[in-house]
């Protein structure tokens, strides 16, 4: 069975929203090859709408200048969750309608490797509430904000995880790796 895996960008604060304003000061060779292969170890993305429309207007003109990692994430299947959008064009992109839980499942059921979330905050919420996240990849850059859209807001329910991995990227940039308490690696 494979599994869905969440990684996003994080500020010691908790935001996720707009991580092109704030992360990019912080990178590493080690932080680009753990993307690499982190990009490679999955056969499928999972989207929510805004993450989806951002990436569909920057990864095809970005190609050529980010290589392999580009021709990937361009060429890799994605599957888009979103209930008001009426088509994806972006290459290898089809979208998921009807039930949440029913069409993660069905991505979770099928043969292959990883299915990968960037960003998509609202769509890690509904999977989180909905215990279908197998893995949370949290980069957690060394900015404060004070504001803005965090990960998990007030509400929801409670859930413990436990800790797979701690790594320092060496530019201040902290890699935890988490699985939900009692679920698989």
């Amino acid at each position: 069975m494979r599994k869905i895996v969440a990684s996003l960008f994080m500020t010691l604060d908790g935001v996720v929203e707009s991580p092109n304003l704030w992360a990019f000061d912080f990178g590493s060779p080690q932080q680009q090859r753990f993307k690499l292969d982190e990009l490679f170890a999955a056969d499928a993305l999972l989207l929510g709408r805004v993450t989806y429309e951002g990436f569909a207007a920057a990864w095809p003109h970005m190609a050529e200048q980010t290589g392999e990692y580009g021709a990937r994430m361009n060429s890799i299947p994605k599957h888009v969750v979103s209930s008001t959008l009426e088509r994806a064009d972006w290459q290898n992109s089809s979208l998921l309608r009807g039930d949440l839980a029913e069409a993660v499942g069905r991505l979770k059921q099928q043969p292959g490797q990883d299915v990968l979330i960037f960003g998509s905050p609202t769509l890690v919420g509904g999977l989180t509430e909905r215990g279908l996240i197998d893995e949370y990849r949290l980069m957690v850059f060394p900015v404060l904000l004070g504001r803005g859209r965090r990960l998990f807001g007030e509400g929801g329910t409670r859930k413990t995880l436990g800790l797979l991995e701690a790594r320092d990227f060496g530019s201040g940039v902290v890699l935890l790796r988490y699985a939900p308490a009692g679920g698989r690696p």
